[in-house]
């Protein structure tokens, strides 16, 4: 397409090829309409880049070392784009074609941080729908549109020159909810709209969900707590141990006010329930034990 794109669409690619050339199909669609540009942020090696140069080459790389986190391969994308808005997906996101066309609609409305809800795109099997329902319970629709607390991390749209003035933040190395809280701290709106709403095409085995439900909340957990004095740790490990219970009574709450089907919420919750120990005991491992390598095992 012959007009400069004013937005830069971020991959960090962390799942390999069966996810990421499906989402990047689906960015094609969009390409083909509204012109934007694709960075795609990798630490798997010339098996995926090679790939995405073959059949995308139109595509932009940035390869990074294997142990890399996904936060600090957002950052290194962020200091390297210099289009108007930046948006961040993740590799197993499916973009629908009129996604662009709302975001930068949103930008020239004058906003400067927008996203959208989440939908579920692979759901043929029970295993993918507990994953999902589990992960992104708050992020279904209906969600309020217009301002909000707080937004999902893998449907949102920047403007660069906020993130410029925030480059300290995100050069943390930690989760978009660490960059969202600046922002909201400086009065910066957060705003919701259900036309960027996109889907999300993941298939986890069962272990392998566990596996990284833990791994997740070790990091976020270890996090909060770095440089805490040991009492503090061990106070908030202990009462993490709650969590499990917690988490589950409100996502079965959540999924229930959106109207999920009382059939779906039934034949999922088993799964939930083990997803939530899984949760709550890698919050308590990281307040003991800290984040160690958790965060660069994320995916």
């Amino acid at each position: 397409m012959s007009a400069s794109p004013r937005l830069t669409v971020v991959v960090p690619s962390v799942n390999g090829l069966h996810d990421l050339v499906p989402c990047c199909e689906a960015l094609a669609r969009v390409h083909a309409t509204t012109p934007i540009a694709v960075l795609v942020v990798d630490r798997l090696g010339a098996t995926v880049t090679d790939v995405v140069r073959a059949r995308w080459p139109w595509m932009q790389v940035l390869s990074l070392p294997a142990g890399t986190t996904i936060p600090e391969m957002r950052h290194a994308a962020f200091s390297a784009l210099t289009t108007e808005a930046i948006a961040v997906i993740e590799d197993h996101v499916i973009l629908p074609p009129t996604w662009a066309q709302a975001a930068l609609a949103a930008l020239d409305e004058g906003l400067d941080v927008v996203a959208g809800p989440i939908e579920n795109a692979a759901n043929e099997r029970l295993l993918d729908w507990s994953t999902f329902l589990c992960e992104y319970h708050a992020c279904l629709p209906p969600l309020p549109e217009g301002p909000s607390t707080w937004l999902p991390g893998n449907s949102i749209v920047y403007r660069r020159t906020l993130l410029e003035r925030y480059r300290a933040v995100t050069a943390e190395g930690k989760w978009e909810n660490r960059l969202h809280d600046a922002l909201r701290a400086d009065g910066v709106r957060l705003e919701m709209r259900t036309a960027l709403a996109v889907g999300h095409k993941k298939h986890f085995g069962f272990f392998e969900y566990i596996s990284q439900r833990w791994l997740y909340s070790r990091s976020y957990a270890g996090a909060r707590v770095a440089g805490a004095p040991l009492v503090k740790r061990l106070a908030t490990g202990a009462a993490a141990l709650a969590l499990p219970a917690v988490m589950f009574l409100r996502v079965e709450k959540t999924l229930a006010a959106k109207g999920v089907a009382a059939g779906r919420l039934l034949a999922t919750m088993p799964f939930i329930a083990v997803y939530c120990v899984s949760w709550g005991l890698g919050e308590v491992a990281g307040y003991w034990l800290g984040a160690g390598d958790a965060l660069a095992r994320v995916r």
